[in-house]
């Protein structure tokens, strides 16, 4: 067995494991873009952190994610924005909107709203801090997202929702779990590959 037979042996091998691991990959990237389509969220029109109206068409052609949170929450809420600052800070450059729906509308109006995004130093243009009606943020929580129920206990869901340039609901993402951030950011970044 001389030189050329090792030569040969190493070649092939390396050969395999590079095949193997270009496979490995595309196959990966391909499941990661493969997200599904679990809802529609239908056109609304609320009220922004600045007092202005906020239209829901402004979302259209921009991958979005959203939460629901209140500005005196003493629990979860603090993590959860500042969960979604890191959001903003890996995608804001990649033309991703992110909207927080208040579950308190009576004491979250757009002023509390304004100090609530300056503290998480929410970009203006990219992150919404959305108040209005019980009624339409009810719909949204309970009936769009199917997140929970805005019934006056101010318990609400620790969970994100990514959704696509469509505005269709693609992912849930638990913000207790510690990979959640991470893969709701990759999943993003999928879904902005995605052709319209």
């Amino acid at each position: 067995m001389g030189s050329s037979f090792w030569t040969a042996n190493v070649s092939s091998a390396a050969a395999l494991a590079f095949a193997l691991t270009g496979c490995a990959l595309l196959t990966g990237c391909a499941a990661r873009a493969d997200l599904p389509k679990l809802a529609d969220v239908p056109h609304f029109a609320l009220t922004d952190q600045t007092g202005a109206e906020f239209d829901s068409a402004k979302l259209a052609n921009h991958v979005w994610v959203a939460d629901f949170i209140f500005t005196n929450c003493p629990g979860p809420c603090p993590r959860m924005s500042s969960q979604m600052r890191q959001v903003q800070t890996a995608l804001a450059v990649n033309d991703v909107r992110l909207v927080s729906f208040t579950i308190d509308p009576a004491r979250d109006t757009p002023e509390a709203l304004s100090a609530y995004a300056l503290r998480y130093t929410a970009r203006p243009g990219i992150w919404y801090f959305l108040t209005g009606p019980v009624e339409s943020l009810r719909h949204l929580d309970r009936d769009v997202f199917h997140l929970g129920d805005i019934d006056g206990t101010l318990q609400h869901s620790t969970r994100f929702v990514l959704m696509d340039r469509k505005s269709r609901v693609r992912g849930y993402y638990l913000t207790s779990e510690p990979d959640a951030i991470d893969r709701l950011i990759s999943d993003a970044k999928s879904l902005l590959r995605e052709r319209l």
